[in-house]
């Protein structure tokens, strides 16, 4: 491997390049902009996007694009090269400063949900000077956000930004009320945990199903899975190892902190993680993470498969997202401290995530509301579709003498002691971890669990920081009204009322019990809504479309449109899914059985002359092949019918993805339960399609 301190960020005009290449002058700009949101003039302009592109030929590049995120879900690029035509037939290299501020695009191409009819097709790219340009395969890419003609935004990171501003105005208004002078400006950070899988080129291109949807359709139960837990953190395949090794200099390059790489729970599952940094760079980084480790894995004779469910009865992949807010001088406004009872900012800043999880549940759940990410919540490994809150029994313990009015006492925990005189005593944390819990508090942040692994983090992040900020408003609006000398016993009252109002999201149990789902809807009132036609519509309540408004998120028809995109990559996905099950099934799966069938017949014919048909397990096989057969022939032509209907159907993209999980999946589920029925009767020599136990254990 190469020295990583000599590659690390080779590819990203960050800071210590732009210190190097820009006049001091120029330089103190810039940061004033990336640091205190100060615009840049032309000139000055002209001048960086001049260095950035005499560093950027310096190693090969010729061309630049503004690399942006629309809401398709991943990234976009339009290159242009750095050539300008002279005189005499000659060229030379330029890049202006107008060039890198500003960009259009055709915005009519990408998903807007009504925002841009076909034939308004202007949008522009703004440069975000908060996030480093990089070097991608020989192109400089700049990142960007996305806008119409009109200003709407069209892509994630606009409201993002948003948010973090938003989020940055309230928590200021309330370190003030705290005399905290040190801090002048406040960011969310972010650290996602990438759970993926890797399977064998070669497997993949002989499943239709993967290639088109991303997830396996059919598939028997192997007769091993992760029963075993004997793949969870288990020693790398040389394979394996080899891919990592190379993901982790790409990624390195590129100024990525990949610090953290390991076998996950089921076969073929694996996990890296990267180090915490500003929400809107991590979310950047995120969509190069995922982007790279596709194309390193195609290096290596593998797939990397980000689709939260590839495979049925195993652990699907979601991205946890760990989200804390800190200040410019490093301080964590959720540290504890030693004595976290007496450190009531902190207390403060614990609350006010409460009461967003239980005020805009419906928020925090839509953020990951998609048609993959359906087949995972509440399975195998990954949270329910109920938002709770973990603290973990000491915060909890705080809380209620807070609430009762009583002193909180502890003594120090003991140390663990392992019982062998040359292990350490290790220190005892204040809590435990739940993995079941949708959002957790781990020792100075904030886990949420329920992302989908191919999903983006801005979403999620931009709900975060909106919720948040909502209830540090509300903090705010009391406390700045209360005399200075009041202001304690005010504060310890908030608490207490806060804690009181909302202690309901808080759940330390086992989210994965059905006792569970009884208690949080039957008992506390909690909102369950398990899927995306569920979830999403409750974007568009009063309290949301208020919310958005108040914090300069989403304008209205922002926010409308963002539903109806969702629930229209709902539709598309699960037709898709459907139409390619019914392609497998008539191209495939009915005609290996016949051929099966036909196999098995013409033993029998052999040997009846020898055996009667009771004595030969070939006609009870045959017979079972045969039920199996015609259940799945009439099933496929059930689906299709039902496709045909919705196809026809004029109703809002609400309606019809109620309709597509009613209707469509229902049918699909029904399908493949008799797919997968006969995968176990029909010989292997016969069945078209790679089977579980050769993909998972394929490397």
């Amino acid at each position: 491997m190469k020295n990583v301190t000599e590659i690390f960020g080779t590819m990203v005009f960050n800071d210590s390049v732009m210190q190097a290449k820009l006049p001091k002058d120029i330089y103190t700009q810039v940061q004033l902009s990336i640091k205190a949101g100060k615009r840049l003039g032309r000139d000055t302009a002209d001048v960086v996007a001049n260095a950035m592109k005499d560093w950027a030929i310096e190693k090969g590049v010729t061309h630049f694009t503004h690399w942006f995120q629309p809401m398709t879900g991943i990234t976009a690029e339009k290159h242009e090269c750095f050539i300008s035509p002279q005189p005499g037939g000659r060229v030379i290299m330029e890049f202006s400063g107008k060039e890198l501020v500003k960009g259009e695009s055709d915005a009519s191409s990408f998903p807007s949900g009504g925002l841009r009819a076909t034939f308004e097709a202007r949008g522009y790219t703004a440069w975000d000077p908060t996030s480093y340009a990089f070097i991608k395969e020989n192109t400089l890419c700049i990142p960007t956000a996305f806008c119409s003609f009109g200003g709407e935004a069209l892509d994630k990171k606009t409201p993002l930004l948003r948010s973090m501003e938003a989020l940055n105005r309230q928590t200021m208004r309330i370190l003030k009320l705290f005399g905290c002078e040190e801090i002048t400006s406040v960011k969310p950070n972010v650290g996602p945990e990438q759970e993926y899988f890797l399977i064998d080129r070669e497997m993949y291109e002989k499943r239709p199903d993967l290639i088109y949807t991303g997830r396996t359709l059919f598939g028997a139960r192997p007769p091993k899975g992760q029963e075993l837990d004997d793949h969870y953190y288990g020693a790398l395949h040389p394979r394996v190892a080899a891919y990592m090794k190379e993901l982790d200099e790409e990624l390195w390059k590129l100024g990525i902190m990949a610090k953290t790489e390991h076998n996950e729970a089921a076969p073929a599952q694996y996990e890296l993680a990267q180090m915490y940094t500003t929400a809107n760079i991590a979310t950047d980084h995120n969509q190069l993470t995922m982007e790279i480790m596709q194309r390193v894995a195609k290096k290596h004779g593998l797939v990397c498969l980000l689709h939260e469910k590839p495979f049925e009865r195993v652990a699907g992949s979601g991205k946890h997202n760990n989200w804390s807010i800190n200040g410019n001088e490093g301080t964590n406004l959720f540290k504890p401290g030693k004595t976290p009872q007496d450190n009531a900012r902190f207390l403060l800043f614990v609350v006010a995530v409460v009461q967003a999880a239980d005020d805009y549940a419906d928020l925090l759940r839509l953020s990951v509301a998609s048609a993959s990410n359906d087949h995972r919540l509440g399975r195998t490994e990954a949270p329910p579709s109920i938002i709770s809150v973990f603290l973990g029994d000491d915060l909890n313990a705080i809380f209620d003498s807070i609430e009762k009015g009583e002193k909180y006492t502890t003594e120090d925990k003991d140390p663990l002691r392992l019982g062998v005189h040359v292990l350490p005593k290790l220190p005892r944390d204040t809590s435990d971890r739940n993995r079941t819990s949708p959002l957790a508090f781990t020792g100075n942040k904030f886990e949420f669990r329920m992302l989908g692994s191919s999903e983006s983090t801005a979403c999620t992040n931009i709900m975060l920081n909106t919720s948040v900020a909502e209830s540090l408003r509300q903090y705010a609006d009391e406390l700045e009204a209360v005399p200075a000398e009041k202001f304690n016993d005010a504060l310890h009252d908030l608490i207490r009322r806060v804690w009181t109002a909302h202690k309901r999201v808080i759940f330390n149990g086992n989210g994965y019990g059905a006792e569970w789902v009884k208690e949080a809807t039957e008992v506390r009132g909690l909102p369950n809504r398990p899927t995306t036609p569920d979830a999403v519509p409750h974007m568009l309540d009063a309290k949301n479309l208020e919310l958005f408004a108040r914090h300069g998120i989403y304008t209205e028809a922002e926010a409308r449109s963002r539903a109806d995109i969702i629930l229209d990559h709902y539709n598309k996905v699960v037709n898709i899914e459907a139409v390619t099950m019914v392609d497998m099934v008539r191209k495939s799966v009915l005609p290996a059985i016949y051929a099966y069938e036909k196999s098995l017949g013409e033993t029998i014919s052999v040997k009846k002359s020898i055996f009667c048909d009771s004595c030969m397990p070939e006609t009870e096989t045959l017979r079972l092949l045969s039920a199996q057969a015609l259940e799945i022939f009439e099933k496929t032509e059930e689906l299709d019918s039902r496709l045909s209907v919705i196809r026809g159907m004029k109703k809002p993209a609400a309606e019809l993805a109620a309709d597509f999980r009613d209707k469509i999946r229902t049918a699909m589920d029904s399908l493949r339960d008799s797919v997968d029925a006969a995968e176990l009767i029909c010989s292997e020599n016969y069945w078209p399609l790679p089977s579980y136990g050769k993909i998972l254990f394929s490397i």
